[in-house]
């Protein structure tokens, strides 16, 4: 080890005498520090902004006067997304998949007002964050620090040297390997410790803070040994230069940007619009709760009509237009719930084959890695839209049973000049309905979404280690 020691501190010593090393790296670290503090601020002020929105939109439906509960099906309420706390590291899809839904009866809305479609497109490059530092910036610092360190010793004669005084080949590469490894660790530092503040936030959760920092770590790590793998095979500097720049342009940035769309192509999604023209396609055939003579409802009318042992709906001893509504409101929503899972399931196919594009890409499998632990991916924007259309359907619901209850049949088909009065019930019904409350997953649930990502981090690390043992053997036998 002491052979292995002296090797390191030798290739350490190099490196600081180079000052365009020097330079690059205290500018990761301050870009890092930057980015760590830009985004914990960016997050923080997003979440109380919604926060506070969220507060003014429960105001706002709790304020309303006496209503008729159809009225108030149709004001609708606003529900915003909270934010992750983990998500000042590496915010996820957040800024594509919108934050505030608009509740409302007889539809099923989607998230909007995403930070991509009111910002500049640069933001669909990336944002500054310590994950995308992490991902993209610190990969080619180290290249640029250590894509000659077996090549140099090649093209000087100086391998030879070192074995002739003792070292062989095995501690020429551990040490270098030593050495590129603590650099590593130096330039994950801040991120690190930007993590470790985050942590602070009420609400983090410390098992996947732990998957995040041994996901990263493995990350660098590969890179550590990709480097001396590619060094240690080439005959020169400037080709293991260029060969290492190739392989970060091809990993984290072009099949990171490409393996999406092909996915997209793959696996067909239909958009909005195609979405409500199915829709309401499947609506005027299943049954139109507002036609008198529609076949569904006349059924609906006679089975009540039965039940209650009446012949007319005005003889029922609740109101026949609010049991219509919640019958309706109870149809369409399972149709939209059969569109929204048809949807999830395209989605879902998307994203598994963006998951096995891991396989060919470590930046891939991390970044799958990052958003799941830090609950900022598609199942958690998914996880968001499921609770929020079950809120949904219980507060429409509910004011279409208030309809039911509390609106007498006479009066909600009254025209007479009073009976806009009498079909309204009190405002204090509308503050007896409970506030949305989002259902954050547990630390397991969100670790063990990071574990597949977790496993093709290490199974590309376990062969790295392969190739740089055969390339050790080679390094030897060639000098």
């Amino acid at each position: 080890m002491r052979i292995v020691r002296l090797i390191a501190r030798d290739e350490l010593r190099l490196m600081l005498r180079n000052r365009v090393a020097l330079i690059a790296f205290a500018l990761i670290v301050l870009l890092t520090l930057v980015a760590v503090a830009s985004s914990w601020s960016h997050q923080r002020g997003v979440a109380e902004l919604r926060q506070r929105h969220q507060h003014e939109a429960e105001h706002a439906f709790d304020a309303q006067p006496d209503r008729h509960p159809h009225r108030m099906v149709h004001y609708g309420h606003f529900i915003f997304r909270p934010l992750s706390p983990l998500a000042a590291f590496d915010p996820g899809v957040d800024a594509f998949t919108g934050n505030s839904m608009f509740l409302e009866g007889h539809r099923q809305n989607t998230a909007n007002f995403g930070d991509v479609r009111q910002s500049s497109l640069l933001i669909r490059f990336g944002q500054l964050t310590p994950a995308f530092v992490l991902q993209i910036v610190a990969p080619l610092l180290l290249i640029f620090l250590g894509f000659g360190s077996l090549a140099r010793e090649t093209e000087r004669g100086t391998l030879r040297l070192l074995m002739l005084q003792g070292a062989s080949r095995r501690q020429v590469v551990a040490g270098k390997l030593l050495a590129l490894v603590a650099l590593a660790l130096a330039a994950a530092a801040p991120a690190m410790l930007g993590l470790l503040v985050i942590a602070g936030q009420p609400g983090a959760l410390g098992l996947p803070m732990l998957v995040i920092a041994l996901g990263y770590l493995l990350y660098l790590g590969l890179w550590v040994v990709l480097i001396l793998l590619v060094s240690a095979w080439v005959r020169r500097s400037r080709d293991a230069l260029l060969v290492l720049v190739a392989l970060w342009a091809v990993t984290t940035v072009l099949l990171p940007r490409a393996v999406p769309d092909l996915a997209s192509g793959t696996v067909p999604l239909q958009n909005r619009l195609q979405t409500d023209v199915a829709i309401g396609r499947d609506l005027r055939r299943m049954g139109d709760s507002h036609n008198p003579d529609d076949p569904h409802f006349v059924q609906f009318k006679q089975a009540l009509l039965d039940r209650y042992h009446v012949k007319r709906v005005e003889d029922l001893p609740i109101n026949y237009k609010g049991l219509l509504a919640l019958e309706g409101e109870r149809l369409t929503s399972e149709l939209f719930d059969r569109y929204a899972a048809q949807s999830f399931a395209a989605q879902a196919r998307q994203n598994g084959l963006v998951s096995a594009a891991g396989l060919f890409s470590p930046a891939i499998a991390l970044r799958g890695l990052s958003m799941a632990a830090a609950g900022t991916d598609f199942a958690a924007h998914r996880r968001f839209l499921e609770q929020a259309e079950v809120y949904r359907y219980a507060l429409v619901q509910r004011l279409n049973r208030m309809q039911a209850e509390d609106v007498s049949y006479a009066d909600d088909t009254a025209t007479d000049a009073g009976a806009d009065r009498r079909k309204r019930i009190g405002g204090a019904h509308w503050r007896a309905i409970p506030d949305f409350h989002f259902v954050a997953p547990t630390d397991a649930t969100l670790a063990r979404a990071a574990l597949p990502g977790l496993a093709i981090l290490s199974l590309w690390l376990i062969a790295a280690l392969a190739l740089l043992g055969l390339a050790t053997r080679r390094l030897g036998a060639r000098r």
